[in-house]
């Protein structure tokens, strides 16, 4: 009897045993880069996943003017957050801290600065700093101070210009082109008071930090005045009493760009910078806000 129910046993073992194996499919052997590729992904979407959970997001820090950029900036700011990007803006009230914060890694760009400015500025302080593509255009404009017209200036009127490089060849520029001074042929962007050839009303051309002219206007009879330090100041383009042509040389040459450091045009950050601040929804606050102060260079 025991040797029968040994039997019935085995029989029922086996035959579970060819059952099994007739419904089991072959697991494939993995190779170790397969294993580390799948590991690999694995963690990027768990990473991801995180990130959309708890609503993390890349920081982009950049350096900027308070007028117009860092406004401009902050309308750029939803467009970033679309692209899980967070944008920090440090506000700088010169011209000089911005770059060497760039330089030294401390910001991932900066918007203040037209094409001109950073030559200089690359030149004078060693700096390897490059446009990642330019952003706007800000007319220069000639603004009222004891005098209210061009036609009343007097023999003698004082004139306030940028004392740096390249704004002050602008600002002669526009001199030039309402016939308050004639500049030596071809001199262009490259303009100095050196290069002033005729000056009939013996006009006094007087240097000023860029920064301080609006406040110069008081003691001056007009003043050229950089477009971002205008609006900051309340004055409007409509309020001047000469501007640049849109069609000028300066016009094309002085866009506002964004800045980094050489390498760094294409990198990923500088990209999705790039495309917030060329997007409709800042081309359309730009036009609507500044009217004219401002003008899209895209």
């Amino acid at each position: 009897m025991k040797k029968t129910n040994y039997v019935i046993l085995a029989a029922l073992l086996l035959a579970g045993s060819l059952t099994a194996c007739s419904g089991a499919k072959e697991t494939p052997v993995k190779t170790a880069k397969q294993e580390e590729e799948e590991t690999t992904t694995a963690a990027d979407e768990k990473t991801e996943t995180k990130a959309e959970e708890t609503g993390d997001l890349e920081t982009i820090v950049v350096g900027a003017s308070p007028s117009p950029h860092a406004e401009i900036l902050k309308a750029a700011k939803e467009v970033l957050k679309e692209k899980g990007y967070d944008l920090v803006i440090k506000e700088y009230t010169d011209y000089v801290q911005p770059n060497l914060a760039l330089d030294s890694g401390d910001l991932d760009a900066n918007y203040f600065q037209h094409q001109p400015y950073l030559d200089q500025f690359n030149e004078e302080k060693g700096t390897d700093l490059v446009s990642a593509a330019s952003i706007h255009y800000e007319p220069f404009g000639i603004y009222a101070g004891k005098s209210k017209s061009l036609a009343d200036l007097k023999e003698g009127a004082q004139i306030a210009v940028p004392n740096d490089v390249s704004n002050e060849a602008r600002a002669l520029l526009l001199l030039a082109d309402n016939g308050l001074i004639e500049l030596k042929d071809g001199v262009e962007l490259n303009a100095t008071k050196n290069d002033i050839i005729k000056n009939d009303e013996n006009f006094k051309i007087t240097e000023v930090e860029a920064a301080q002219l609006p406040r110069s206007l008081g003691d001056v009879d007009i003043a050229v005045i950089n477009g971002n330090y205008a609006i900051e100041a309340g004055l409007k383009v409509s309020d001047a009493l000469a501007v640049e042509d849109a069609k000028s040389t300066a016009a094309a040459r002085y866009s506002n760009i964004i800045a980094v450091r050489k390498g760094e045009e294409t990198s990923e950050k500088t990209k999705v910078l790039v495309e917030a601040l060329t997007s409709d929804t800042v081309k359309t606050y730009m036009e609507e806000t500044y009217e004219g102060s401002v003008v899209p260079s895209f």
